[in-house]
């Protein structure tokens, strides 16, 4: 039996393919889902925006968390290693935890 591939065509328009600048993302999840804040922190500025909100199934979370760590290591094999500054990787300790 042949199998049919499935074509999707996915469109992109301008506006969002300017894409929204953030260097902070703030996770948190419930049973159901996961959410991604955007956030864009700009020095001396006491109060920060999210830029923009994802929610994703935990089978679509666990999905792109797998297919960034492949894109980091794709990334780091033809650019080197991307060293993280100061203590490494530092959960936010202010916003939602745990639960949406």
């Amino acid at each position: 039996m042949e199998q049919e591939q499935n074509n999707i065509q996915i469109e992109l328009n301008e506006e969002i393919a300017q894409g929204i600048y953030s260097n902070l993302a703030i996770i948190a999840h419930s049973s159901s889902e996961f959410i991604v804040d955007f956030v864009r922190l700009v020095p001396g500025v006491p109060k920060a925006k999210v830029q923009s909100r994802i929610i994703l199934t935990p089978e679509h979370a666990k999905r792109l968390m797998l297919a960034l760590a492949d894109n980091v290591k794709k990334y780091e094999s033809q650019n080197g290693e991307i060293r993280l500054r100061g203590m490494g990787f530092v959960p936010p300790v202010f916003g939602p935890v745990g639960e949406a």
